[in-house]
């Protein structure tokens, strides 16, 4: 049996949505509570199933996890031990190398699994295995599982040769009980990464700089427990906001950081959608006409690759040709021929998809290929003629907290069904 997410087009949404906690920050925060003596509260923490599969790893390494509310867990490592993590948990979740990061840090020394998650082409981490080897540590990699190891983690200087969240994230982790000082240069930029140096800092660690290209962690010996509110989802919010732009009579995304989503709010304002930015939400009202943009991802604050692919159903709508370069993940356009079956015009080339537009979508049986390719075929479903039934929906379940549920509250018709 299968499960799908059936959406029946042409239902107007209306009303208000609240952002849950950033999945992209979660998925680092967890990992980094294990560097702590003391337990960690963190509140905001979204209802995906990426977090459960961090969770089964935190009971492999004998962490107690306590859920207290819907989004509050306690994480307490004080019974901890350092385990081999070969579970079947690490090759579905690519975030599950973080935890090479805090156990080299904390014990000096770890054995995992290569680590899993959404295909987008190659996404190789041997920027993060340089930075634990500028630390000290040796790196083996046997039968299926990297064993690295230090004496003793000395601070050093570490150039990245490409700004990557999961590399800055991880050194930074490996860093905080490392002796004297680290500095990470060309360091990735997004609301993530200050996210996590905020938690290290709130246990006692020394992070400066978080946010900008240069991070400098000074190494301490201790790092207790603290409480943490996850920040907002930026790309959940993104995508709910190009939903509404597509989908809405006049929609409320609430729970956001306005200045997280700059890049996409300014292309929409271009696109001619109709928006009302306020503190902390963003109303879009139903546009007519919408003129089509190109489009160029880049690392933050730059466009967000995760949000092209969500944004690419939208402008099948827009008047004209549009053009989404990705330098991120060149092979991300997988998305694209699902939207051709629900009859969108889109020419790929290599690391570019021109959309022609406007083109009427009609519901297909359609495939979620990764996370936010199953976005994109949701919002298509909501403007398309009759009904969509999206397959492989574990992914949309790994990053979006109850999107059906919201949905259905702003008025969307969808619905899961088993398939044989």
């Amino acid at each position: 049996m299968e499960q799908v997410i059936k959406i029946e087009g042409g239902h107007l949404l209306n009303g208000e949505v609240r952002i849950s906690g950033s999945k992209n920050a979660t998925v680092a925060l967890i990992p980094a509570a294990i560097l702590a003596k003391g337990p960690v509260t963190i509140v905001g923490v979204p209802n995906i199933s990426d977090v459960e599969s961090l969770s089964t790893l935190l009971n492999e390494l004998n962490v107690s996890v306590i859920h207290k509310s819907k989004d509050h867990i306690i994480i307490d490592p004080t019974n901890m031990e350092n385990k081999p993590l070969d579970h079947r948990a690490v090759t579905k979740l690519r975030a599950s190398y973080y935890f090479m990061g805090a156990l080299l840090g904390k014990y000096g020394e770890v054995k995992m699994k290569m680590p899993g998650g959404c295909y987008l082409g190659p996404r190789p981490i041997d920027l993060h295995l340089k930075g634990f080897e500028a630390l000290g540590a040796q790196i083996e990699y046997v039968e299926g599982s990297y064993l690295i190891k230090a004496d003793k983690l000395v601070g050093a200087k570490i150039f990245l040769d490409v700004s990557s969240v999961g590399a800055t994230i991880n050194i930074m982790m490996a860093a905080v009980y490392a002796e004297g000082r680290t500095t990470i240069e060309n360091a990735a930029k997004e609301p993530e990464i200050i996210d996590v140096a905020t938690l290290l800092n709130k246990m006692g660690a020394q992070v400066r700089g978080a946010g900008t290209n240069v991070i400098t962690i000074d190494g301490v010996e201790d790092l207790g427990g603290c409480f943490h509110e996850i920040i907002p989802d930026r790309i959940e919010a993104g995508t709910f906001i190009v939903m509404a732009a597509a989908a809405a009579e006049k929609m409320k995304i609430s729970n956001i950081i306005p200045q997280h989503l700059e890049s996409l709010l300014s292309k929409l304002q271009e696109m001619g959608v109709k928006m009302d930015v306020d503190v902390d939400c963003v109303t879009v009202e139903k546009s007519d006409k919408l003129k089509a943009v190109d489009i160029k991802t880049l690392p933050y604050p730059g466009f967000a690759t995760d949000l092209q692919q969500p944004l690419t159903a939208l402008l099948t709508q827009t008047t004209g040709d549009s053009t989404v370069k990705e330098t991120i993940y060149p092979e991300r356009f997988k998305h694209c021929t699902e939207l051709q079956r629900m009859g969108a015009d889109i020419e790929v080339g290599q690391g570019l998809s021109v959309i022609h537009g406007p083109t009427k979508l009609y519901g297909d049986s359609v495939t979620a290929t990764d996370l936010r390719c199953g976005a994109s075929l949701v919002i298509a479903g909501l403007i398309a003629d009759g009904v969509t039934e999206i397959h492989d929906v574990n992914h949309i379940d790994r990053g979006y907290d109850d999107l059906d549920g919201k949905l259905k509250q702003l008025g969307a018709v969808i619905w899961r069904e088993e398939i044989e």
